[in-house]
């Protein structure tokens, strides 16, 4: 993805491009009232850590309302752990004519890495990629072991490889998406209506 510029306009200097940095956003949540922060990952994970004010619409979710969202008259600046979700995100919200659009580049990883605030809640759940790792790993692992009894076996850590190199080559994860909708993953659910509503008020 190119950083295509979206407005002539800027706050404070910081041209409304696509990919901003933390300090970027500092400054952006600083200078400009009507600036939204949005958190698409999912709603365990969020719970457990997030950006002072912004909103969670996990990435699942937000796809099924991407029109709704990108009605909104607010800049946006969206967010995940690491930048993935939100660069899916980001595509899904300009196909549907989202403008003043960003992405936070290196995601909450970037922001905690900068000394940016945070939430912290009681919720332990963790980050996707991390549960993908495991869940992963696991499989091959158990691929391997039961190889030694039963050859074909190795094939299940092959399949788990190629779902690894395809997620890479196409930015996606068919196994976070599944993950993702374990009930532990889903924290407190997303009322999108409350969320849209709290996003359209003025500050």
């Amino acid at each position: 993805m190119t950083n295509s510029t979206l407005s002539t306009n800027s706050v404070a200097g910081i041209a409304a491009t696509d990919v901003i940095d933390s300090a970027q956003l500092r400054q952006l949540i600083s200078d400009d009232p009507l600036i939204r922060v949005l958190d698409v990952r999912t709603g365990g994970e969020f719970d457990s850590v997030h950006i002072p004010g912004s909103y969670n619409v996990p990435l699942d979710t937000l796809a099924e309302h991407a029109s709704d969202l990108a009605e909104l008259d607010h800049p946006v600046v969206l967010v995940c752990k690491s930048g993935t979700r939100a660069d899916q995100a980001h595509g899904k919200l300009t196909g549907a004519g989202k403008q003043r659009l960003h992405l936070l580049d290196g995601g909450l990883d970037a922001w905690l890495a900068s000394g940016g605030d945070v939430v912290r809640g009681s919720s332990e759940t963790w980050a996707m990629d991390r549960q993908v790792r495991l869940v992963a790993g696991s499989i091959s692992l158990v691929g391997i072991l039961a190889s030694l009894v039963a050859p074909k076996a190795k094939w299940l850590a092959g399949g788990v490889a190629a779902g690894l190199t395809f997620s890479a080559v196409s930015n996606t994860c068919a196994m976070g998406n599944a993950l993702a909708k374990l009930p532990y993953n889903k924290g407190r659910g997303c009322d999108i209506d409350a969320v849209l509503t709290k996003m359209r008020q003025a500050v």
